[in-house]
């Protein structure tokens, strides 16, 4: 008999690819612009999947390849769009991220970057190529992927600095505007890799900018490699892929990685470093937010009780989720990420919550498998991004949204879940939806409890719809 390999086939994968998170990545550093080498379908997702959860006009350049340069190559065309961007944003970085095609046919981006700047004597240029195949990883690679790809080339000063580099995984323009006002609360002179705090969150101005003002500055990027240390947001980081690991293997950078600051112990924990770092002591204002969190806790522990949810999407974002319900009595039933991590279950089994052994921990899944889940273990909230809405139709059960993408609601960009403040504003929205449900579905859980619902529906003593 034959041995086969069998692939892990997804229906309606919980993840999306590696372009669109090195995307998310570039739109963080200054006067940058990205230029996806692929076709033209490649660039018009990510610029629709951006736009819509941001609110923000984004432009994503493509190289247009067709049937005849998947035969012949790119390397025109891609010089061809190197020249229109330059010509028509005038941009100090171009990312230039590869796609599926570009990856299969195997096009060597950097050596046609560098040889299109050899030919047309560009000097205030530069031009950073990202290897991120779709079929390669997830949206969390390639973001991250990104970001060393920009400390490799950037960072090659290492002149002692009194600075401390801040790398972030994917969070909200909001949430990156509190983590700065908390650096700077501790006096701390900081690099923050990336800055979307504007660029995907802008004020409005009569004057249209074709690349967004503000973003992490390369010559920032470039002193990194002399910093006193790196903390790194990102649990899951591995080091093939982390920049702060870059730092330390290249110059020595001492790197602290942490989770996302989401609940009580997280939010403890960075606070705790920043402090530490900065020798000052943590200011009364935090203490007070400490403090009104707790009582929060106490006042909605009662009610989070009832909630079995199901928490799924980037695997950052669902740690600090899943820490924040363990915080406050709310069982997460199944916690899910698309990326494939062979730590994820690991981190998720140092949590402490009620009904831990029983949890569906999931790596590597869709939403088909989710769905079906959700159904069998009886849950009544779900903890995710816009994807999961079709779960929440088909189920009846509510949605609170975190995470990227959020497409059918607005406002995603100015929502902050980290800190005390951003982590009690959270844990609000999922207690009042936790009782919501409960108050819209009460008579049927009576029915369900007492009765036979179809014993009951045949005696006429149920209207479902009533």
């Amino acid at each position: 008999m034959m041995n086969r390999n069998y692939v892990n086939l997804n229906t309606n994968p919980c993840k999306m690819c590696m372009p669109i998170g090195g995307c998310l990545a570039l739109k963080g550093i200054e006067q940058t612009m990205v230029m996806m080498h692929g076709s033209q379908g490649c660039s018009t997702y990510m610029r629709r999947h951006i736009s819509t959860h941001y609110n923000e006009p984004v432009d994503i350049a493509s190289s247009a390849l067709n049937e005849k340069e998947t035969v012949y190559g790119g390397e025109k065309n891609l010089k061809k769009g190197l020249a229109n961007v330059i010509k028509m944003y005038e941009p100090k970085v171009i990312g230039v991220l590869t796609t599926c095609l570009a990856e299969t046919i195997g096009e060597d981006i950097r050596a046609i970057s560098e040889s299109f700047k050899t030919e047309n004597n560009v000097s205030d240029l530069d031009i950073v190529t990202i290897a991120t195949p779709g079929y390669g990883a997830s949206q969390y690679e390639g973001y991250f992927a990104a970001l060393k790809a920009l400390v490799t080339y950037f960072a090659k000063d290492a002149n002692p600095s009194s600075h401390i580099n801040v790398i972030t995984t994917l969070m909200t323009p909001a949430d990156q505007r509190l983590l700065k006002e908390m650096l700077s609360d501790f006096g701390l002179s900081f690099v923050l890799l990336p800055d979307i705090s504007e660029t995907l969150d802008a004020p409005y101005e009569t004057q249209y900018h074709k690349i967004p003002k503000d973003g992490t500055k390369r010559e920032d990027i470039a002193k990194m490699g002399g910093a006193i240390a790196t903390i790194e947001i990102g649990q899951l980081v591995y080091d093939e892929i982390s920049p702060g690991y870059a730092l330390y293997a290249t110059h020595g950078v001492p790197m602290h990685r942490l989770p996302m600051p989401i609940g009580i112990t997280q939010t403890d924990a960075l606070l705790d470093l920043l402090s530490k770092l900065s020798g000052n002591a943590i200011p009364e204002k935090y203490v007070k937010q400490r403090g009104r969190m707790l009582d929060a806790m106490v006042d909605s522990h009662k009610y989070n009780g009832e909630g079995r949810a199901a928490i799924f999407g980037d695997p950052e974002i669902v740690l600090a989720t899943t820490a924040l319900c363990a915080e406050n009595g709310i069982k997460p039933e199944i916690i899910a990420t698309g990326t494939q991590s062979k730590t994820f279950k690991q981190f998720v089994e140092t949590l402490s919550f009620s009904g831990k052994e029983s949890a569906a921990i999931l790596d590597d899944t869709d939403f088909d498998t989710i769905q079906k889940l959700v159904r069998e273990r009886g849950v009544n909230l779900l903890i995710g991004n816009s994807d999961g809405k079709f779960v929440m139709e088909k189920e009846g059960v509510p949605l609170v949204r975190i995470g990227f993408p959020i497409h059918d609601q607005v406002g995603a960009q100015r929502k902050c879940y980290i800190g005390y403040e951003g982590s009690l504003r959270f844990l609000d929205d999922l207690t009042n939806t936790i009782l919501d449900h409960k108050h819209m579905h009460y008579r049927r859980n009576v029915i369900n409890t007492y009765f036979k619902p179809t014993e009951a529906v045949e005696k006429g003593a149920i209207d479902y719809d009533a």
